[in-house]
């Protein structure tokens, strides 16, 4: 059994002299574990995946560009939902897309006519549409709005129009002046006893404004000259004789 093993362990040893005699720069490389390998091909996925590129063939591995027009379709179709993934877009955003790029004139397209593409365009069992979808969409749209252009120039000029544009956002509501509610808020044109809870200058009285207050002055109410005798009683005679 012994002289058995002996001899395979021989065989093995001269075929790996054979072996390096054929290739004399074998034993110059070291040999890589196997976990090193697997790690390779694993960052090299990653890397791939994360650049947009694929290793399925030659000419495959070009990095996938975003264009404006495509910016712009993923802006709009992420405005007003958190969980909208920017590939598809709804037709509320469609709409507002169209208007806030200057798509819609009034005149040779409306919010009807978008509406209509938009149903046309669409799958029927979807409600939005993808970025293909759109491109065609704007097709249909600027060969209506720009009658006297080519299909491909019409388009080049919707396209225009949309590269670079994000959602407008409307600010805040301003209060409309109304006479109704400026009788209710000018204290200047309030009557009886409203009238007594504020001053001259519009600020509340307070708790005199609310309570009535008796008078223990003496004088008649409405008398002007209050506490003018006091000042001629008080009066400094300047040095003169009693």
């Amino acid at each position: 059994m012994a002289k058995h093993t002996f001899s395979a362990c021989r065989d093995n040893i001269d075929d790996f002299k054979v072996q390096t005699a054929k290739h004399p720069n074998m034993s110059a490389v070291p040999l890589r574990p196997h976990s090193e390998h697997s790690k390779d091909r694993t960052s090299k996925r990653l890397s791939t995946e994360s650049n947009g590129t694929s290793d399925g063939g030659m000419g495959s591995s070009t990095p996938v560009e975003i264009t404006a027009l495509e910016e712009s379709f993923r802006r709009f179709a992420i405005h007003g939902d958190t969980r909208a993934t920017g590939k598809e877009l709804h037709g509320k955003n469609w709409s507002k897309l169209c208007k806030d790029c200057g798509v819609i004139d009034g005149k040779n397209i409306t919010l009807t006519d978008v509406d209509i593409v938009f149903s046309k365009v669409k799958k029927k069992s979807c409600r939005t549409i993808t970025f293909e979808e759109f491109k065609v969409a704007l097709g249909e749209l600027a060969r209506k709005k720009y009658k006297e252009k080519t299909g491909e120039d019409a388009e080049a000029e919707v396209f225009k129009l949309i590269e670079g544009k994000a959602p407008v956002i409307a600010g805040v509501t301003r209060a409309v002046a109304s006479p109704t509610v400026s009788r209710l808020t000018d204290t200047t044109k309030f009557t009886g006893s409203h009238k007594e809870r504020f001053d001259e200058t519009g600020r509340g009285k307070g708790k005199a404004g609310r309570v009535d207050l008796v008078d223990t002055s003496g004088y008649v109410s409405g008398y002007k000259h209050r506490g003018t005798y006091e000042k001629k009683v008080n009066k400094p005679t300047d040095g003169r004789p009693m």
